[in-house]
């Protein structure tokens, strides 16, 4: 068998492992995103009548409060979960790496476990225990003397973006522990066997050490963190449904509600095609912004 043929099967053997993977993402991903962006150019009600608008559904979307209000709180859900879920799971990671640290393996389950539990079952919860007759948090607020800090958590329109927040950082906050463990892991034990030897432990190793070979890994997580915050929505709709009024209302829901609930397809088609170009946009920006600050 010459090298030409033996190529040929190699291509054909990789392709053919390849092709249901790539089948699924195109009739999962790629197509309902294309015919999306079909129907946002009509004025589809639901019917089987679609009338071709152009761009009017676009126009209606810039003048439209409630998406550039969804968007405010999705930014807000997107930066919160950034700075303190990724800050957490790296100072995790850094004990995680001490020596002192015990039942490594037990801790690690423990803060992984939410990730696999559905995000309706967190959001039940979460509403039970921000509730204001029943809810665990004021009632050991309460038992701790500390009646002054009882709030209605969910009911808040000035406070709401921020609790349902918290649910999204606790349950997701085991994928970059474990994205951030396993880029430690890949780093030779040599090096921190000579900062050892050099007297540099503690804050100092995590952030001269740490921190800089991770570096590429913990840009991975952001991106992650971004993409899956702007799609938020379970949470959100099971504990408040994006109450009170519009105040915890993300982008996700807006879209949901005006396709489903108002039966105006086309227009929801048209929020669903600016969450992506939106969410594709952060992206870039953080990518290009990260490079810089690598160079």
């Amino acid at each position: 068998m010459n090298h030409a043929n033996s190529l040929k099967i190699k291509n054909s053997t990789l392709l053919s492992l390849l092709a249901p993977g790539l089948a699924i993402y195109l009739f999962v991903i790629i197509v309902p995103l294309f015919t999306a962006l079909g129907y946002s150019l009509t004025n589809w009600m639901g019917g089987l009548d679609k009338t071709f608008i152009g761009l009017e559904n676009y126009a209606a979307l810039v003048k439209d409060e409630i998406f550039w209000s969804s968007l405010r709180n999705n930014l807000l859900i997107v930066l919160l979960t950034v700075i303190i879920q990724m800050g957490l799971a790296f100072l995790l990671t850094v004990l995680f790496m001490s020596k002192a640290m015990k039942l490594k393996e037990v801790h690690r389950t423990v803060i992984f476990l939410p990730v696999v539990l559905s995000a309706v079952v967190v959001g039940f919860i979460w509403q039970m225990i921000y509730s204001n007759d029943y809810g665990l948090l004021n009632a050991i607020l309460k038992s701790l003397g500390l009646e002054n800090l009882i709030s209605p958590w969910l009911d808040d329109p000035d406070q709401v973006i921020f609790s349902v927040t918290v649910p999204l950082i606790w349950q997701y906050l085991g994928v970059p522990l474990i994205i951030f463990m396993s880029a430690v892991q890949g780093i030779p034990k040599d090096i921190y066997e000579v900062c050892e030897l050099d007297g540099v432990g503690g804050i100092k190793k995590a952030v001269f050490i740490t921190f800089p070979l991770i570096y590429d890994t913990i840009k991975v997580a952001i991106m992650l963190s971004i993409s899956s915050n702007m799609l938020v929505f379970s949470h959100i709709y099971v504990m408040t449904g994006g109450g009170p009024g519009t105040s915890s209302m993300v982008l996700a829901q807006y879209a949901y509600n005006t396709s489903f609930n108002s039966m105006q397809l086309g227009y929801g088609s048209s929020i669903a095609i600016g969450i992506f170009i939106i969410s594709f946009g952060i992206i870039i920006i953080f990518k290009k912004l990260a490079e810089v600050k690598q160079e």
